[in-house]
């Protein structure tokens, strides 16, 4: 098991989960970095376990009355960062990094097809959307690699593979230190805008979600 901490024995905590009279459990799976809900689907104990085990989510079909390991033949899988249980005991929430479309339509999220919402959304002060643009940077570099659009400058890094990002983020890193050592603002945003760009598509080619990194700096800021 690797990418998040489990706190106590599998078997202890499958027994915490209120299993319906099937059996089952609901489990909502959220995009980790963009908290996104990608899809809901039922897992029962050995799924739950397998789940947690391999670090990828696997399921129970109530159709075909089998388990199916999500992207197992598409190679649609979903990397679990987090698992979460709900206060009466019988939900799940699933944290993920997917590694395509988690609908079988080829959409990012099942739930495409909008029922209701505000007339207009309300706007967002600007210290809620400061670092907006990150995150779709963040979901555009990720895109990138899943699609690979032809022509596109992030497709060219990934196909070049990790020591041309790894190249690309060092030259950045020095462009940012010359322009600090010449007092330029505007150099300095320039580059500056450079490198937080490859050093995200690096995070992309590592699978290390931005979150993670954020979740480091808030822990090492924790008063001791």
């Amino acid at each position: 098991m690797t990418g998040y901490t489990v706190y106590r024995p599998l078997k202890e905590i499958a027994s915490d989960i209120s299993w319906d009279e099937r059996g089952l459990v609901p489990a909502i799976v959220q995009d980790a970095r963009t908290k996104q809900v990608l899809m809901m689907a039922y897992m029962n104990e050995e799924s739950f376990l397998l789940s947690v085990e391999k670090g990828e989510t696997v399921f129970w079909s109530r159709s075909r009355g089998e388990l199916w390991h999500k992207g197992a033949t598409s190679g649609n899988t979903q990397r679990i960062v987090g698992v979460h249980l709900d206060c009466d005991g019988d939900t799940l929430l699933i944290e993920v990094i997917p590694a395509g479309p988690a609908c079988h339509t080829g959409t990012t999220t099942c739930f495409e097809r909008p029922l209701a919402q505000p007339e207009q959304a309300p706007s967002p002060t600007p210290k809620e959307n400061r670092f907006a643009i990150l995150e779709a940077l963040e979901r555009t570099i990720a895109q990138r690699e899943r699609e690979m659009p032809e022509g596109a400058y992030t497709t060219y890094l990934f196909e070049k593979g990790v020591d041309k990002i790894l190249k690309k983020v060092g030259e950045e890193a020095g462009e940012v230190i010359i322009a600090a050592k010449n007092r330029s603002a505007e150099e300095l945003r320039y580059e500056a805008s450079d490198l937080i760009f490859h050093l995200l598509v690096l995070l992309q080619e590592q699978k290390l979600p931005l979150d993670e990194v954020l979740r480091e700096l808030e822990r090492r800021h924790q008063p001791k």
